[in-house]
Parts: C-alpha cells; sequence; structure tokens
C-alpha cells in the first residue's frame, strides 16, 4: 500500500528479457538497500517487488522483475533510456498518509489528450475509456503515474487534473506532453463500493 505522494524519482537503466521473464533495472537517490530485497516498492504507480539492489558512484541500482502481464498493461514498456519514473516505498505503519490509498494496481494505460499551463499550475486531460466512467468523480481522487491527485472536471472523453508546482518538482509529471502514455489507478474506495452494487 502506497500513497501517492511521491518524494523521489528513478532512472531507467535497462529492461532485459530473460526467456519469458522480463527485469527492470533503475538508478535512484533515494536510500534503498539489500536489506530491502523483497519489499514492495512503486513504480510509476505499479507495486513491484525489490530483487536486488547495490549502490553504484553515489547512486542506488535497483532491479524488479516484471511479469508480461504488467508490461502489457502499464508504460513500463514504452520507457526510454535515462527516463524518469516515480518511485515510492510502501507504507509502514505510523507513516503520515497525505495523499490516499494507492494499491499499485494498475487499471489502465491511458493517453493525454491536452497539457496547458495557467497561474503556475498545470492542466492535464486524460483520456479514458467509458468501462472506467463508474470510478471517476469530481473532486474524488486518483493516481497518475503513482501521484495522488485529485479530478477537477469531467467530460465525456477526458477527466481533468491539475498539477501544482512542488509536484512538478518532484514527479516525472512535468515530462509529459500530449499523446504520452500514463498508468492510472481509480480510487480503491470507488472500486469496492461499485463492486457492491453488482
Amino acid at each position: 500500500m502506497f500513497t501517492g505522494i511521491i518524494k523521489y524519482k528513478g532512472q531507467f537503466i535497462s529492461l532485459i528479457k530473460k526467456r519469458s521473464k522480463y527485469f527492470l533495472t533503475l538508478s535512484t537517490n533515494q536510500k534503498i538497500t539489500q536489506k530491502e530485497i523483497g519489499t514492495s516498492i512503486s513504480v510509476n504507480g505499479i507495486c513491484l517487488t525489490l530483487i536486488r539492489a547495490k549502490m553504484l558512484k553515489n547512486k542506488y541500482l535497483i532491479m524488479f522483475y516484471l511479469s508480461p502481464e504488467t508490461l502489457r498493461l502499464s508504460n513500463l514498456r514504452f520507457l526510454k533510456k535515462h527516463e524518469h519514473v516515480n518511485i515510492e516505498k510502501s507504507l509502514k505503519f505510523g507513516d503520515e498518509i497525505a495523499g490516499h490509498f494507492v494499491q499499485g494496481h494498475v487499471d489502465d494505460c491511458s493517453s493525454i489528450s491536452k497539457i496547458y499551463i495557467k497561474q503556475g499550475s498545470w492542466y492535464i486531460h486524460v483520456k479514458y475509456k467509458h468501462k472506467f466512467k463508474k470510478y471517476i468523480i469530481k473532486k474524488g481522487s486518483i493516481a497518475i503515474n503513482g501521484v495522488s491527485l485529485t479530478i477537477v472536471s469531467i467530460t465525456k472523453k477526458y477527466f481533468e487534473l491539475v498539477i501544482i508546482p512542488h509536484s512538478l518538482k518532484l514527479t516525472n509529471l512535468i515530462n509529459l506532453k500530449k499523446n504520452d502514455k500514463v498508468n492510472v489507478e481509480f480510487d480503491i474506495i470507488l472500486k469496492y463500493l461499485n463492486r457492491q452494487k453488482i
């Protein structure tokens, strides 16, 4: 479980396929050591299990195993050399919950349809599939690339988000462009509430 409050980024190093398995390697300034092998870490909003960690030239090199399904459902397959990803360690008892509960279970890989700047903040339009409309509400929580955000408006084709300068500074959202793919996780509470209606 995560909060969607991102304080560190990682840099894409490699994605290697060995037989039917994929291995993702990143570098980061966040301290992650061998003692944490087996723990869950959010990478662009995807809950991954750490399988290797070592320090190299004042950076921490970290590796994760990816299943073909994880690649298929996420934007990790589009990563380019040195591209930034958002990183968040899993919650510990007593940690502050400043965002919202994020599971790291991505629901969709959506496209950015528009970005514009107004009064210092970024306004981003994210397309969505009709089947997910029931999870999208005004003022509701959503995670984009693992970042906890609030939906400010909704149309039939997209929902709009406002990204404040502080969030832009700390996350990879500042690098987004029109047509880029982002990982979307809808609010867990809305998903369970809708499940009860079935």
